[in-house]
């Protein structure tokens, strides 16, 4: 567990906090290799892609690897990490770019009671002998843990018109 920043005025935290808890159980596939730790890391994928070092590998753990066949270089997936060193007590937050609270599920903030974040990226390389491949940007720490990967599909990952 992150160490207990002060909280922002009216935040709220969740008691019992939802790491202590054993709710299920995961499989973290492998691993995100970024040169992203706590006092560098951008807040969000646009930041990340801005800077020259947003590319990151992704190693993915042998037993897995082949789950890989298919992907290829050029493709879109979503990514789903573990923000494993996040806060995961505080329901209600008051993000510095907004006035008044927010729920923790109508932000992005890592700060949630299951810390999944969900990022679309692009495949730049990829070597399914070894469990590695490139990716175009990541806004997670180095040693990041992976839950998944879904291939991209635009017929399927857009909502058709309101």
């Amino acid at each position: 567990m992150p160490p207990n920043p002060t909280l922002r005025p009216q935040e709220v935290v969740l008691m019992p906090d939802p790491a202590e808890r054993a709710d299920a159980t995961l499989a973290f596939i492998g691993v995100i290799r970024s040169p992203w730790q706590r006092e560098n890391c951008p807040k969000n994928l646009t930041q990340a892609r801005r800077r020259d070092a947003g590319r990151a590998v992704v190693e993915i753990q042998p037993e897995f690897r082949p789950g890989l066949t298919g992907l290829a270089v050029g493709d879109l997936i979503w990514l789903l990490l573990w923000f494993d060193r996040a806060r995961r007590d505080i329901i209600l937050q008051a993000p510095a770019h907004a006035d008044g609270l927010r729920g923790a599920f109508a932000l992005r903030s890592p700060v949630r009671p299951n810390p999944i974040a969900m990022e679309a990226v692009q495949i730049l390389a990829i070597d399914p002998n070894s469990g590695t491949f490139e990716i175009d940007a990541t806004d997670g720490f180095d040693g990041t843990p992976v839950l998944d990967i879904k291939p991209w599909r635009g017929g399927i990952d857009i909502p058709p018109p309101a």
